[in-house]
């Protein structure tokens, strides 16, 4: 999907994410590690680490969804599959801890035919 779908004004927008992935804000917040505030408050929603964070979902969905044919695929995937070589985590899981670079290296390596 295109990234302009996910935003509003030149930024991410909670409430376009959670339209496009046919959820909610506060799911939209718990899948990336924030609280409620953080989708609801417009200061909040601005701020860089709600930013950064919705940015590198929104990353990931797009990576995958090619391959699962849609972004509503892709977001059950992000939320449900645990990754090969993480100890069981989510893509969810490991970008709420901070390792978005980590799962975004590991779509690149599935990409490149290193895991099977």
């Amino acid at each position: 999907m295109r990234i302009e779908v996910y935003a509003e004004g030149g930024q991410f927008a909670p409430a376009r994410i959670a339209e496009a992935l046919r959820t909610t804000k506060d799911e939209v917040a718990r899948t990336v590690g924030l609280g409620r505030d953080a989708v609801m408050r417009p200061d909040r929603v601005a701020s860089p680490k709600t930013q950064k964070r919705l940015r590198e979902m929104v990353e990931i969905l797009n990576r995958v969804a090619p391959r699962f044919g849609s972004p509503l695929i892709a977001y059950a995937w992000y939320r449900s599959e645990p990754l090969t070589g993480f100890g069981g985590l989510t893509a969810m899981q490991l970008v709420r801890d901070g390792h978005a670079a980590e799962v975004m290296d590991y779509i690149d390596a599935v990409e490149a035919g290193l895991y099977a």
